[in-house]
């Protein structure tokens, strides 16, 4: 069947005056550089950031004079490891300071996922825009998925959940995509028979999903002896992390390839592969320390990530051009009475973000029983606090359904990660 509808995707991105389709270009033939052509691309272009953030960004300029990082205009990159970490306080503590004087095209305020608590808020624009959607458009081509090939969203939509349905924006771009969206944050039993047989009807070849997600329909389909359509150009996982029997039962039920994509909101998508997870050298330089992950965003002016301590542990292949191990937060799915699933992405993101106006610091989700919760917390602001969480219970509850959930909650000074250094937010005991 022809495909129609890539040259008319990549011609209103032109039109638009975007840059992605151009960029597409560029990182094709950057990824087919030498280690010696690539690493000489990541220093022009990390030298490049920081001469820009040191003209640009008051918290760089001041930091970089304590670092001996710029001597007489000049990047002495010898002196990069003597750069402090970025971390989520310093980002809160320094606020405008770390964003760029010069007015950019197309700045737009993004938050993190809210994955440890109060989400951070910071800068992008259209320039890292373009080159973070190229990237995943690379992906997707590298696997042999084409703009406009049917393609199915195994994610999680709170607009969908509290509204009833998305904004004729995302539905015309949908269409155009040829793009069709399952919202997880619904996975009842009936739900999940609802998927297969509009998944089969469809017959997506390429699916994108949360980790645990995809992973309990896998389950679902094969305890119920179901057949589902087969994705040629495989699925691509994300928002977790993808242990080796989660990719062995979801490649074994859905018979095709599971690429493993690592990402956050404040940097974009860093790694990807069906093994190693190539970097996208174009976009990040990594580093791996005592294997903790700092991260240096190469195309984010409006507010430079330099150095950002991400949260997350792993591990760089030999030549320091992939990921040969990528650990994440911990989390698990929670179940309710009726056996319902309900990912731990659903309370990160409600809690974490969107009913959390800096209230809550940190939280952690425990199911002690099948229709207990318990929600640990450490408070940023009482009275805020004290607003939030009639939203975030009436939320959960009403992800239950006809299930009934009692939830205690508990104010704590404290939620310690695990002894691995991972950050546990949601645990199921059930």
């Amino acid at each position: 069947m022809i495909n129609w509808r890539k040259p008319i995707i990549y011609a209103m991105l032109n039109l638009s005056g975007s840059d992605i389709h151009r960029n597409i270009k560029e990182i094709i033939k950057i990824s087919k550089y030498s280690e010696n052509d690539i690493k000489k691309y990541q220093r022009e272009k990390i030298v490049d950031i920081l001469q820009y953030a040191y003209k640009n960004v008051p918290y760089y300029k001041k930091v970089f004079d304590d670092s001996d990082i710029i001597k007489n205009g000049k990047v002495e990159l010898d002196n990069f490891k003597k750069l402090p970490f970025l971390t989520k306080d310093i980002m809160r503590q320094e606020g405008t300071n770390l964003y760029s004087k010069e007015k950019r095209k197309g700045v737009y305020e993004n938050t993190s996922g809210g994955s440890t608590g109060e989400p951070v808020r910071f800068l992008q624009d259209k320039y890292y825009s373009d080159w973070n959607i190229a990237n995943k458009i690379y992906v997707k081509l590298k696997a042999g998925q084409q703009p406009g090939m049917k393609e199915l969203r195994f994610w999680g939509s709170e607009r969908d959940l509290l509204e009833g349905r998305e904004k004729l924006s995302i539905r015309l771009r949908n269409w155009l995509y040829n793009r069709k969206e399952f919202n997880t944050f619904k996975m009842s039993e009936k739900d999940m028979l609802e998927y297969v047989k509009k998944w089969n009807k469809y017959k997506p070849c390429w699916v994108e999903s949360y980790v645990q997600s995809i992973f309990e329909f896998a389950k679902f389909i094969e305890n119920n002896n179901l057949k589902i359509h087969s994705p040629k150009n495989g699925i691509l996982t994300s928002a977790g992390t993808l242990f080796p029997e989660m990719r062995e039962k979801i490649e074994e039920v859905f018979k095709c390839k599971v690429y493993n994509r690592y990402g956050s909101r404040e940097v974009g998508d860093m790694a990807c592969g069906t093994g190693e997870l190539k970097l996208s050298l174009w976009n990040h330089y990594i580093e791996v320390i005592d294997n903790k992950i700092y991260v240096t965003a190469l195309n984010n002016y409006s507010m430079p990530f330099i150095r950002y301590d991400i949260g997350d542990i792993g591990k760089l292949s030999s030549d320091g051009l992939a990921f040969s191990n990528v650990e994440g937060r911990e989390m698990s799915a929670i179940r309710t009475n009726l056996n319902k699933i309900i990912p731990a992405e659903f309370f990160i993101h409600f809690i974490g973000v969107v009913h959390n106006d800096s209230g809550i610091s940190k939280f952690q989700v425990i199911q002690k029983k099948i229709d207990y919760l318990e929600i640990n917390v450490v408070i940023k602001n009482l009275d805020r606090f004290d607003k939030e969480k009639k939203n975030i219970e009436k939320s959960i509850k009403l992800e239950f359904g006809d299930s009934d959930c009692f939830i205690k909650w508990n104010i704590v000074n404290q939620i310690d990660p695990l002894k691995n250094g991972k950050y546990e937010y949601v645990r199921s005991e059930v």
